[in-house]
């Protein structure tokens, strides 16, 4: 007798988070089991809720289950899916949804300033990617710039992207330790995973008046340079990253990082659901930013959105600057929409 496969589920009818799911196949994580409140399927719900979500629990009877091949989950375009952008929302539903995202973001341009005027030392941003984190930050230090770029100053401000050791941070740290410097850490996340690295930073950003940092170590590079083996640092830190802290599993890290999040303000954008996105997308489009200099009209505008809504499920990712890629295809080739399936998809 052939064993059943059992690697993808069809939930017929379910429940997450108090969303409706109908009809939609998930990769299985553990089979379906009882817990306090009731019964539930655990399952990687990245294809249908984001990317971050790769261990969701449904909730749903045995009944509404039905094992499928990977066949049928490649084939998921066909399948009705009610979670994203469900029609159980009103405009006014949506309206609101939108002023609260944009509050969030008002929120991180006001704490960014604070940053500048050093009436904070730190703040961590956190958000799904391609939703304007980045930006918000950026922009708000590029006009307190404004007047020192036009006298030849130096910035007081840098964005580290990419890969960094502990030493090179402890040198970047130095670079900028004076007061009213601020360190934006985008998507830099060595810095938060190596337990040198953190234990530095938490010397950067303890809350005592003086905060010292120490390098006790020989090294060429700080002799070179002639960074000293210990100095005062003054100015703050920005950390602008995907990684949701309390989903670190590993204590040892856990325990840095809570560390230094309580030398923090820290800022989630809870942009954590496939309509948060696509209404996120909707509201900077609203505000003329999106498609500024794309010369599209607002029926252009609204056809490029709501064909991103309506295939949310099928993207590989809904955001910004996957807008802005089909906004691109849009500008050249009026077959823009099968450019899109081709180029900006999953493969069936």
């Amino acid at each position: 007798m052939l064993e059943r496969d059992m690697s993808y589920v069809l939930v017929k009818s379910g429940e997450y988070r108090n969303r409706t799911v109908t009809n939609t196949v998930f990769p299985v994580i553990k089979n379906f089991q009882f817990g306090a409140n009731g019964g539930y399927i655990t399952v990687d719900g990245s294809s249908v809720f984001g990317a971050e979500y790769t261990k969701v629990r449904i909730r749903t009877t045995q009944d509404q289950l039905d094992f499928v091949g990977q066949d049928v989950f490649n084939k998921q375009e066909n399948v009705k899916v009610e979670v994203a952008a469900s029609s159980t929302f009103t405009q006014a539903d949506d309206n609101k949804r939108i002023a609260e995202i944009a509050e969030r973001f008002d929120i991180l341009d006001q704490m960014t300033k604070s940053l500048v005027k050093s009436d904070i030392r730190a703040l961590i941003v956190t958000g799904p990617p391609g939703v304007g984190k980045s930006f918000g930050v950026e922009e708000e230090l590029t006009k307190s710039s404004l007047f020192g770029d036009m006298a030849g100053s130096k910035r007081k401000y840098e964005v580290v992207k990419g890969a960094m050791t502990a030493l090179g941070l402890y040198a970047k740290l130095y670079e900028y330790s004076d007061k009213g410097n601020v360190l934006v850490f985008d998507d830099c996340d060595s810095v938060l995973m190596d337990d040198l690295a953190l234990n530095i930073l938490k010397a950067a950003l303890d809350s005592g008046k003086k905060r010292m940092i120490y390098w006790n170590a020989e090294s060429n590079k700080l002799r070179s340079e002639g960074i000293p083996e210990k100095f005062e640092f003054k100015g703050s830190a920005c950390f602008i990253t995907n990684i949701k802290f309390e989903n670190v599993r590993s204590k040892k890290l856990q325990d840095h990082l809570d560390a230094l999040q309580s030398r923090c303000h820290y800022l989630d954008l809870t942009l954590d659901t496939m309509r948060d996105k696509i209404l996120r997308v909707k509201q900077i489009a609203q505000k003329g930013d999106l498609f500024k200099g794309y010369k599209f009209s607002k029926e252009e505008e609204s056809e490029i959105i709501d064909f991103i809504a309506d295939n949310c499920n099928r993207f590989r990712e809904v955001s910004l600057r996957m807008a802005l890629k089909v906004a691109d295809l849009k500008k050249i080739s009026s077959n823009w929409r099968s450019l899109a399936e081709s180029t900006c998809m999953k493969r069936l």
